[in-house]
Order: C-alpha cells, then structure tokens, then sequence
C-alpha cells in the first residue's frame, strides 16, 4: 500500500495532530516504511505454525510470567497523590473533543 499525504493529513486530522509540511513528508516516508514492511510480513508462509507459538525458548508456558500474588488495590488517594489538578477522587483533564 502505497502512503500519500493525504493520508497522513486524514490520520493527524484524526488524532488531532498539527504536523508541520516537513513533519508530513517524514511521516509519508516512516509510516510508508512501516507499511510496505508489515505488506511483506504478509506475504510469509505460516501454514502449520500453531497460533501464539513462542520462538524465543522452550519452557513452561508461565516461564516469562510473575506468580500471580493478591495485592491491596492502590486507593483513590495514592493514585492521583502527584496529579497537577483533581477533583473527587478523580484526574482532571482538559476537554479535547471540540476543536
């Protein structure tokens, strides 16, 4: 698939991002990049490798993974303790969805 600017405008539109006329031929060449990459991971043959197969070692299926300990929840204060603004318990954000 073949990236334009146009379609890098639409994404930024989207995200809200302001990109400048030189952040937007960056992005056509990275995400243009990326891709025709993912197009050629595509075309790789995957006939009879079983779904989520780790390749990386052969162990335990939890070999990665910590043990599973219950912990006390964090609470409402701790968590938003180094927050700029709160109100209620909660985070308060600036409003985004209007332009």
């Amino acid at each position: 698939m073949k990236l334009t600017e146009t379609d890098v405008r639409y994404v930024a539109n989207l995200a809200n991002l302001t990109l400048t006329e030189e952040e937007i031929g960056r992005m056509v060449h990275d995400l243009g990049g990326i891709l025709e990459q993912m197009d050629r991971l595509a075309e790789i043959d995957t006939e009879g490798v079983a779904p989520m197969a780790q390749v990386l070692y052969e162990a335990s299926d939890t070999a990665t993974l910590r043990p599973d300990v219950e912990r006390a929840p964090l609470g409402s204060e701790l968590a938003v303790a180094n927050a700029p603004v709160t109100a209620g318990g909660y985070y308060k954000v600036p409003k985004v969805i209007e332009r």
